[in-house]
């Protein structure tokens, strides 16, 4: 037999059991707003949804903001010489095979410093726009952070991302989506 008793102390353990676990949310993303780098990596307004980032100056000491502007990501090109490369599902690690092929394309910036790079992050078109643009972003800075480990100059890279919005491949399958989860090169001159 159930007593009112005993119904009210499991009605608490559900209601304070479900206060504690909360409930499941979606990742935070931020598309703050910043005026040009001064040490930190900034966040810049949206174009067509894409989040372009500039990283900071490559000295340490506190700068006033740049009067110039930003290259737009229309001026760069892609070249053969820049190969792309690829991540795992939700992931932003560079993996040894594709740090190989950053090790060659940071050879080949250091040897071509009239360049300036741009970094574009892209994912598959699982998850959410606002989960997929972080994403790409956070594909771009690590590989952005790998180039610049290598020597190149940080000054010179630009990053963006544009989460799942420009695949190269359009298919609903493992072997397509690995082809869209990438960060590409681009290069303009000085």
């Amino acid at each position: 037999m159930v007593t009112r008793g005993s119904k009210l102390i499991v009605m608490s353990l559900v209601l304070g059991t479900a206060l504690i676990v909360g409930c499941a949310k979606r990742p935070a993303t931020t598309a703050a707003s910043a005026p040009a780098p001064t040490g930190t990596a900034a966040t810049t307004g949206s174009t067509g949804g894409a989040t372009q980032v500039t990283p900071p100056p490559a000295t340490a000491a506190p700068q006033a903001p740049a009067t110039t502007a930003r290259p737009s990501p229309k001026e760069f090109v892609a070249i053969p010489e820049l190969k792309p490369i690829y991540f795992d599902f939700d992931k932003y690690d560079i993996r040894p095979g594709d740090a190989k092929v950053l090790d060659a394309n940071a050879q080949w910036l250091k040897s071509n410093s009239e360049q300036l790079v741009l970094i574009e992050g892209h994912c598959d078109e699982r998850g959410t726009n606002e989960y997929n643009l972080a994403l790409g972003e956070r594909r771009a800075k690590s590989t952005m952070n790998y180039l610049v480990s290598q020597g190149v100059q940080a000054s010179r890279i630009t990053i963006i991302s544009y989460g799942e919005e420009r695949p190269v491949c359009t298919q609903h399958n493992e072997e397509c989506w690995s082809k869209n989860r990438r960060a590409q090169f681009l290069v303009k001159p000085r």
